[in-house]
C-alpha cells in the first residue's frame, strides 16, 4: 500500500463535532439548571444533598421534570429523579435558545424567519396555553417573535412575545 493510500479515508458521517451533551460534578448542579435523566433532557426543580456518611460520599438527590424543556404533554409533566455521588459526573444537555419571527401558522406547524432571512418549518405548534397564545396573537394580525429551545435534537415553542416596532 502507498502512503497516499493509508492516508484516505472514508468517513459514514459529518458534523460539527459538537456533543449533545457534557458532564458536570453532581455538586455544580443547581435549581432551574438542566441535567439528563433516563436519555431525557430535564429541568431540575428540587436538589438536596446528604451529608457523608458511613458508606462514603455525600449524595445529591434530584428531582427533575422531563416536559419542562421540550415536550408537548403539558398535562403530564414527567417527574424523574436521580441519586447521585456529589463528587460523580452527570450529563447536562447543550441548550439553546433562539428567537424567531413568526410569518405563518400552516397545518399545525409554525413558518418561522431567523434574523438573517431563512426558513425554519419544522417547529410544531404547541397545543399548550403558549400554542393557544401564539394562535390567537396571530390571528389578531400582531407581529410576534416566537422564542424556540433547542437540547438533545428536540426543539419546542416556549414562548412567545410582540415584535418591537421599529422607530421611523
Amino acid at each position: 500500500m502507498s502512503d497516499d493510500e493509508q492516508h484516505n479515508q472514508t468517513f459514514e458521517q459529518a458534523s460539527a463535532g459538537a456533543s449533545l451533551t457534557y458532564p458536570m460534578q453532581c455538586s455544580a448542579l443547581r435549581k432551574n439548571g438542566h441535567v439528563v435523566i433516563k436519555s431525557r433532557p430535564c429541568k431540575i426543580v428540587e436538589m438536596s444533598t446528604s451529608k457523608t456518611g458511613k458508606h462514603g460520599h455525600a449524595k445529591v438527590h434530584l428531582v427533575a421534570i422531563d416536559s419542562a424543556i421540550l415536550s408537548d404533554i403539558s398535562l403530564c409533566m414527567l417527574e424523574q429523579e436521580d441519586i447521585c455521588p456529589s463528587t460523580h459526573n452527570m450529563d447536562v444537555p447543550n441548550v439553546t435558545r433562539t428567537e424567531y419571527t413568526l410569518i405563518n401558522i400552516d397545518d399545525g406547524f409554525l413558518n418561522l424567519m431567523t434574523q438573517d432571512g431563512a426558513a425554519k418549518d419544522d417547529i410544531k405548534l404547541p397545543e399548550s396555553d403558549i400554542g393557544k397564545a401564539i394562535q390567537a396573537d396571530f390571528e389578531d394580525g400582531k407581529e410576534l417573535l416566537v422564542t424556540i429551545v433547542s437540547a438533545m435534537g428536540e426543539e419546542q415553542a416556549i414562548s412567545v412575545k410582540e415584535a418591537p416596532k421599529d422607530a421611523a
